[in-house]
């Protein structure tokens, strides 16, 4: 029997060239595999985040949007805004690639729509923004988790869906930060986003998300969905500037749009070819 062989990118997002941002696989399907082959690409891959596609079109009015899911090697993920951000990179530059188009729409059963355009063109290379949910979050203390981050934050805030903030006092602490991952990853599946003012940006920030397989994101578009209207609200305006300090690290623009977020960068494509399965 032949393989069914699937189109394939590998892309470096929120980065203006190789071996920086976050790297996200795309694979475009011509229609959904079973749970079980998905998580086992995602885990033969061994990225942070594979985004799936499948291309969809709806007759009144006409138009076509992708479904998504992201997985990382360990967990399928509600919300991955650095895929996304990919996906729209790999179908705009690469497997659509014309001039009229110059955004997509990625519909998910668990976020809605997904908007990313492109801004700049280039070859291998382009900038792009990706609108996602704003994430709200509210002060509640998480003892079990400051306890375990290498140093006390002034303030946690939280929401149900697991995401996180903790504010520290200075961009400093953030980079010194050595938490027990093994530790974390024992609380579920947490987003961890680590944050204070930055030097060079508006805010820095470092995101742990051991339970779902990723002890250090390199550039977490989730994490900023929820910073924008964090920051925004300190900082008394719906602009900013990001920087997450990883090893990778990453630059991010934010603006808070009503409940949405527009989260800005370049994208560079790393490899392209076929998935075989």
């Amino acid at each position: 029997m032949q393989p069914r062989a699937f189109p394939y990118w590998h892309v470096d997002a929120f980065a203006d060239q190789a071996f920086g941002g976050n790297p996200a696989a795309v694979i475009v399907l011509d229609d959904w595999l079973a749970d079980d082959h998905l998580e086992a690409i995602a885990a033969e891959i061994m990225l942070p985040a594979t985004a799936f596609l499948v291309k969809q079109v709806d007759a009144d009015p006409p138009r076509s949007f992708w479904n998504v899911r992201w997985f990382t090697p360990g967990a399928e993920l509600m919300l991955c805004g650095h895929a996304s951000l990919a996906a729209g990179h790999a179908v705009m530059q690469h497997h659509e690639a014309d001039a009229a188009h110059s955004s997509i729409i990625l519909q998910s059963s668990n976020s809605g729509q997904i908007e990313i355009r492109r801004i700049g063109n280039g070859q291998g290379m382009g900038n792009y923004e990706v609108r996602l949910p704003a994430i709200a979050t509210e002060p509640r203390a998480f003892p079990e988790a400051e306890a375990l981050l290498g140093a006390q934050p002034l303030a946690t805030y939280r929401n149900d869906a697991r995401y996180n903030i903790m504010l520290f006092e200075s961009e400093q602490q953030i980079c010194a930060l050595a938490p027990d991952l093994a530790g974390l990853a024992k609380l579920g599946n947490h987003q961890f986003a680590c944050t204070a003012l930055g030097s060079a940006t508006d805010i820095v920030s470092r995101v742990f998300v051991p339970g779902a397989g990723v002890d250090e994101d390199s550039v977490t578009g989730s994490a900023h969905a929820a910073l924008t209207p964090f920051w925004a609200e300190r900082l008394g305006r719906k602009s900013l500037s990001a920087h997450q300090a990883s090893t990778r690290g990453g630059d991010l623009t934010c603006c808070l749009e009503g409940d949405h977020v527009w989260l800005g960068g370049p994208c560079t494509t790393v490899a392209e070819g076929a998935f075989y399965l």
